[in-house]
């Protein structure tokens, strides 16, 4: 597989690309209805490429559900893919695999995904992750404070990081595709 990943970055070229969106809330009936009434928007709103921002990524430190404290900042030298979730959308958990793929597949490359939960009981996303298992470091923003420092929209929300720290290229929503875009955004971001 690092084989694979290597012979892929030197095929690819850097393209951008962008995304729609979604936004979470306490009740999640009323989050499910919320959420399909902002998807219907942004696909008729034109919003589904990624824009690239190029500004400082906020620092953080979040508890991840292996109980340890992470901050973003420890990953620097890293290219990361910031990914904003929810366990009430649909599109988070159909990007979850995904996500899991592409972690996988670059990780032995200078490249990690974190996931940021943004439940306010973290036993939802214990309970998802047991269906969708992943590898990468999930971490909890029971408060939504780290959600207000990026003045998250969507759901799920997707910020791919440079080894800089520097904010590249923001995702917002998921479709079944997207990946494509990630892939090719971050060969270019591992090149450097």
């Amino acid at each position: 597989m690092k084989r694979d990943a290597k012979q892929d970055l030197n095929t690819t070229t850097r393209r951008a690309t962008k995304r729609p969106t979604k936004r979470h809330t306490k009740n999640s009936s009323h989050a499910v209805k919320i959420s399909t009434l902002m998807l219907i928007m942004v696909f008729f709103s034109g919003l589904s490429v990624a824009k690239e921002i190029n500004q400082p990524a906020p620092n953080f430190t979040l508890k991840s559900l292996s109980g340890k404290n992470l901050k973003l900042s420890e990953f620097r030298g890293q290219v990361i893919l910031l990914n904003f979730w929810a366990s009430w959308c649909g599109p988070c958990r159909q990007e979850m695999p995904v996500l899991e793929e592409i972690h996988n597949r670059y990780k032995d490359l200078g490249f990690t995904v974190l996931g940021v939960n943004v439940d306010e009981d973290s036993e939802k996303a214990k309970q998802l992750l047991k269906d969708i298992p992943v590898s990468f470091p999930v971490l909890l923003d029971i408060q939504n404070h780290t959600s207000e420092l990026y003045h998250l929209e969507a759901m799920p929300t997707t910020i791919l990081i440079d080894r800089d720290g520097t904010m590249r290229y923001l995702h917002k929503g998921y479709q079944p595709g997207f990946e494509e875009h990630y892939k090719q955004e971050i060969k270019a971001l591992i090149r450097g």
